[in-house]
């Protein structure tokens, strides 16, 4: 998991610490809450597109 968030958090033009907080923060939440909250999240922090990329591809690696 470690890994995985390391490889998307360092990925050229993403917030580092929105990516490693969000998907440290994944818990018990299944894929479509995960979704939900990033897709909320994206709007009120007004993240840029490749960090929204970065943390939705982490969430479909890391929930199955």
């Amino acid at each position: 998991m470690k890994d995985i968030i390391e490889e998307l958090a360092n990925r050229k033009g993403v917030k580092k610490i929105a990516v490693e907080n969000f998907l440290m923060s994944l818990g018990e939440s299944t894929k479509e809450e995960a979704l939900a909250n990033l897709n909320y999240d994206t709007q009120l922090y007004n993240w840029n597109s490749v960090t929204y990329l970065a943390i939705r591809e982490g969430i479909k690696r890391l929930i199955k």
